[in-house]
């Protein structure tokens, strides 16, 4: 099977980047990592991925504090395409992009975030789950469009919210299943078997063996 060329963007540490790494290298799942793209110069994703012999590229965000300057953004947007990268994927990059690059990757372009959306969209979800007062929050895979976190649904998984749980430990289990669910919903892709129709993301039925734990791997 061709294996899909996703390129990587992200900010900071990469936990999720090297579950994926991990998945691909291992064969999990038909993925290949062709570039990592990072707005933060000594980002340890870049580490991770350059560890891995995967390029790894940064691209200075330019001046504003949220959002790429849309010189950086053509930047980005070439480096991707150069590598004939088919998925961006989105691993803790924290800008917004601009309606030109989504328009360039229009329907290729996933995001993982930590919670069960579209609850506690934006920052810091797991202390708005606590103030909230939720018995569970999880993790959701989706599409990007233009709104924030706001994007079709490929895959979510909960995690109950425990009484004595603090910001740290529910982030910690939280994230045990983001690196799961990431490199699934990669899969799917992979796989050809995700359709978006309106807001509703339909997961065909696998014709073979399937990636990961079969118990717990169906999307909600």
């Amino acid at each position: 099977m061709k294996k899909l060329r996703v390129g990587v963007l992200a900010s900071g540490n990469g936990s999720n980047l090297q579950a994926i790494i991990d998945a691909s290298l291992s064969g999990d799942i038909d993925v290949e990592v062709a570039v990592v793209i990072s707005d933060v110069e000594n980002a340890r994703a870049l580490e991770r991925a350059r560890k891995a012999g995967v390029p790894a590229i940064y691209i200075a965000p330019g001046p504003r504090r949220t959002r790429l300057s849309p010189e950086a953004e053509k930047e980005y947007a070439r480096a991707l395409e150069e590598r004939d990268v088919e998925i961006v994927a989105l691993a803790g990059f924290m800008r917004v992009l601009h309606d030109d690059f989504l328009c360039r990757f229009n329907g290729r372009i996933v995001n993982i975030h930590p919670s069960l959306l579209p609850s506690f969209p934006g920052l810091d979800a797991q202390r708005q789950a606590l103030e909230y007062g939720v018995k569970w929050t999880g993790a959701t895979v989706h599409f990007v469009d233009a709104g924030v976190d706001r994007g079709p649904i490929i895959v979510q998984a909960a995690v109950p919210v425990l009484p004595d749980d603090s910001r740290d430990t529910l982030a910690a289990r939280v994230l045990e299943e983001e690196h799961r669910i990431y490199p699934l919903a990669l899969q799917y892709i992979a796989e050809g078997r995700v359709r978006v129709e309106g807001r509703r993301t339909c997961i065909e039925p696998a014709e073979g063996p399937v990636f990961g734990n079969t118990d717990r791997r169906g999307p909600s």
